[in-house]
């Protein structure tokens, strides 16, 4: 595979489009992040509310992906692809045209939409790639994409400052955030014209039915309604963080309306569950050995996407401002150096879908991965003003690679599943991505970094132990998958 990498050519061909997808949505969604404080001052926000706008950019995210996960499946990636790019210049207009906090808790909400971007690309990799590559594959495409992060708060802020000529020798980060949004809009178009969803020939597998994800026990059932809950229980928790006094979005009032909403969206997503799955909850409908799956892998796989997926999110949205306040750098040095973090994402993201490949034992590698995310993060925790600059980001660096490389055993698992409701697994798997950076955002703004390192850190060491006893090995992980059936038939 890493010999032909760097053709255009058929399956090559798809991946490299569509990471670079993957990589324009990440990089408007983190595109907030390098001018927090810049738009901090200049619109009068307090320190709770620029928190409480990294949250925002996240939370939609959580059922986004799962409608996403459902639509993709339905629709197939091409279409639902270019549709999310061309949404993308949207919500970027939004913040860009921002004038007070409401109206940036809108655009960012709107944008976390935006994020949910990386689903679409799981499921269209894992069409034109036998399992024996699945976890190169898709490093490679999430590894790639992920280096988005890393472009928005290096790149942004050398485009705003760029063009502060234009703005009163001010910095110009209205011009930089519309840009990126156009840009991403065009080259949707440019998507939609030249992938398709399967190689020539492959039938494109949709779900018997729609609606909700399909389980084949009555145990698998309950954890689904379980881990619809969960998330539900992030958004509610969202909600609670906009009606605080100190923020002023969401009146006392306003909030429990918006909670019984979401009772109301968790009843419905329930009822749809039992729609999909009525049949086999009643013992009218048998799944054969080969049809049935384990929802708990399911759930293992999100709790392994909380620690290092989401506690990405959250480091990448508030180490600009954590470099910026304890080494007392200025905002442009501070997003520079804390690119650092998301930089690697472009080696070790791959690097860990290939160690899946190699190493022999999937579910041992993301163990072992996950272990030691929980070490670096008790690593960052101790960083402090008395450390040289060097160090510390080499400390994040070291930690940087672990999480990266833990995504991407994460998702050298979730293809090889269920082939048929990959888009559904992948859109849950990724949705509990962003409840765990919701949750540890939240962490962030009611304490301070230290205990966000802390909690990651212990949240990481605690899922290394339940994947090393519960975790099991997909079936025919390294199967060459009729490698003829993936013969490079698009030029």
């Amino acid at each position: 595979m890493l010999k032909e990498l760097f053709s255009f050519n058929g399956r090559y061909k798809i991946l490299h489009l569509t990471w670079f997808a993957f990589f324009l949505t990440f990089v408007c969604w983190f595109n907030f992040a390098p001018f927090a404080t810049t738009i901090g001052k200049e619109l009068g926000l307090s320190e709770p509310q620029i928190k409480t706008l990294g949250i925002c950019n996240v939370a939609l995210t959580i059922p986004a992906r799962i409608i996403i996960g459902m639509l993709l499946d339905r629709f197939g990636p091409r279409i639902t692809y270019s549709a999310l790019l061309m949404f993308a210049v949207l919500p970027c207009l939004m913040t860009a045209t921002a004038h007070d906090f409401n109206q940036l808790v809108w655009s960012r909400l709107l944008m976390g939409i935006v994020g949910s971007g990386f689903v679409v690309g799981i499921r269209m990799v894992s069409e034109w790639f036998p399992p024996k590559e699945i976890g190169s594959a898709q490093g490679i495409y999430g590894g790639w994409g992920n280096f988005g992060a890393a472009a928005a708060e290096f790149g942004l802020p050398s485009l705003a400052v760029g063009t502060a000529f234009l703005n009163g020798n001010t910095t110009n980060w209205r011009l930089a955030i519309a840009l990126i949004g156009l840009a991403t809009a065009l080259y949707g178009v440019f998507y939609s014209r030249n992938v398709q969803d399967t190689p020539t020939g492959k039938v494109y597998k949709k779900p018997k039915k729609n609606g909700a994800m399909e389980v084949t026990s009555v145990r698998s059932f309950l954890a689904l309604c379980a881990s619809n809950l969960g998330l539900i229980l992030a958004l509610a928790l969202l909600t609670w963080r906009l009606a605080e006094p100190k923020i002023h979005f969401l009146k006392e009032f306003q909030m429990y309306v918006v909670w019984l909403l979401l009772a109301g969206l968790y009843t419905l997503q329930t009822y749809k569950a039992w729609q999909v799955n009525w049949e086999m909850l009643i013992g009218k409908k048998m799944y054969s050995p080969s049809e049935r799956y384990q929802f708990r892998q399911v759930a293992l796989l999100s709790f392994a996407y909380v620690v290092s997926f989401g506690s990405e999110l959250a480091v990448v949205s508030m180490l600009p401002t954590f470099f910026e306040k304890t080494f007392t750098l200025n905002h442009v040095t501070a997003a520079m150096v804390a690119s650092s973090y998301p930089l690697l994402n472009f080696i070790s993201r791959p690097s860990g879908g290939y160690i899946s490949d190699r190493f022999g034992s999937r579910k041992w590698t993301l163990t072992v991965l996950i272990a030691i995310i929980g070490c670096g993060y008790l690593m960052m925790s101790e960083i402090r003003s008395t450390w040289a600059i060097p160090v510390a980001i080499a400390t994040c660096m070291f930690c940087a690679y672990f999480v990266q490389a833990g995504c991407g055993a994460t998702f050298g698992m979730v293809p090889l599943i269920k082939k048929e409701i990959t888009g559904q697994i992948a859109g849950n798997v990724g949705a509990y991505g962003n409840f765990g950076s919701v949750v540890f955002l939240t962490v962030f703004s009611l304490t301070n970094p230290v205990m966000l390192f802390e909690t990651m850190g212990i949240a990481a060491l605690i899922c290394s132990s339940l994947c090393a006893f519960f975790l099991k090995e997909p079936k025919d992980s390294f199967s060459d998958d009729s490698e003829e059936e993936f013969s490079e038939q698009v030029t």
